[in-house]
């Protein structure tokens, strides 16, 4: 347990700030890739790639009682690698409600009731670069989910946020993210609808001065990352205003962060990367290229 406690010691919440503890995914801990802790205070959530001892449980939930600045009111274990990624509580009771708060904002959590809990920590650096680049901007949010990059580009002065994602149950949640941060959702619309077959209504919709676009890696039949990628990038410049941003999110370790400099490259030659982020010093990564790679764009 030293190494997860050292580890745990750098990285405390501040505050009530959503924080990652511990990043085993990134294979810089021996012994320890199949483990991640997240802190969305008063909750902690630990998530596990493979079985571990009921003791060593045990022994983990009373370290981090004792760690962190404020005792949890309950720590919830996912198991990932059984079907379904079930979630089980190791310590305390979870609140009714519960939000992750990240830079002034708030993301409403849904623990304990899907394998993906609504918010994704390791994505915090493109939420900001979005806040600081929005400001009286209109905004197209791809494969929102749960619309936290469209609070942030309204929190940062954004003049409007298309969202546009399949899952009509993500949508609810970023419209209640929405307004529990007090944003008039009149700013915002949110269309439950597949990319490729809506290229038509966006560009009605458009043209946008920036993009976001934060697709899975894999989803089924509707986007894997070989097939897909090549086909969205192509579709941007018909979407953007000249001059306008795109910020590419990759999260797939097999393809490594050239893949979308060689894409962007081939199939809209007059784009400049601006800029290239990761997902900071919380998420360490053995090998850089396998972690989250977050690249700007600008189209001349």
């Amino acid at each position: 347990m030293q190494t997860i406690r050292d580890e745990i010691v750098k990285h405390l919440p501040v505050a009530r700030e959503a924080r990652r503890l511990f990043h085993g995914r990134g294979q810089c801990f021996t012994g320890y890739d199949d483990l991640v802790i997240d802190c969305f205070p008063p909750v902690v959530m630990v998530v596990l790639y493979r079985p571990r001892p009921q003791g060593w449980l045990e022994e983990l939930a009373r370290l981090l009682e004792n760690l962190l600045p404020a005792a949890p009111r309950a720590i919830l274990l996912q198991e990932r690698f059984l079907a379904k990624a079930p979630s089980r509580l190791l310590h305390g009771e979870l609140p009714e409600q519960l939000e992750a708060l990240e830079a002034g904002l708030s993301y409403r959590l849904r623990l304990g009731a899907a394998q993906n809990i609504g918010f994704f920590p390791d994505m915090a650096a493109g939420r900001q670069a979005i806040r600081e680049r929005a400001a009286g901007k209109n905004v197209l949010n791809l494969f929102a989910y749960s619309c936290s990059f469209s609070v942030a580009a309204l929190a940062g002065g954004a003049a409007r946020v298309v969202n546009l994602d399949m899952n009509r149950g993500a949508l609810e949640l970023g419209k209640l993210n929405h307004r529990i941060n007090d944003i008039d959702l009149r700013q915002a619309s949110f269309l439950a609808l597949e990319y490729f077959r809506s290229l038509g209504k966006l560009r009605r919709l458009g043209p946008f001065d920036l993009v976001v676009c934060d697709p899975p890696a894999t989803q089924g039949k509707s986007f894997t990352a070989e097939v897909h990628w090549p086909k969205l990038v192509r579709s941007l410049p018909a979407l953007l205003n000249p001059g306008g941003e795109v910020l590419a999110c990759l999260s797939a370790p097999h393809l490594g962060p050239d893949f979308l400099d060689g894409l962007f490259a081939a199939h809209i030659p007059g784009a400049s990367k601006i800029d290239q982020l990761t997902a900071g010093a919380d998420f360490p990564e053995a090998e850089q290229s396998c972690g989250v790679s977050l690249h700007l764009y600008r189209l001349h």
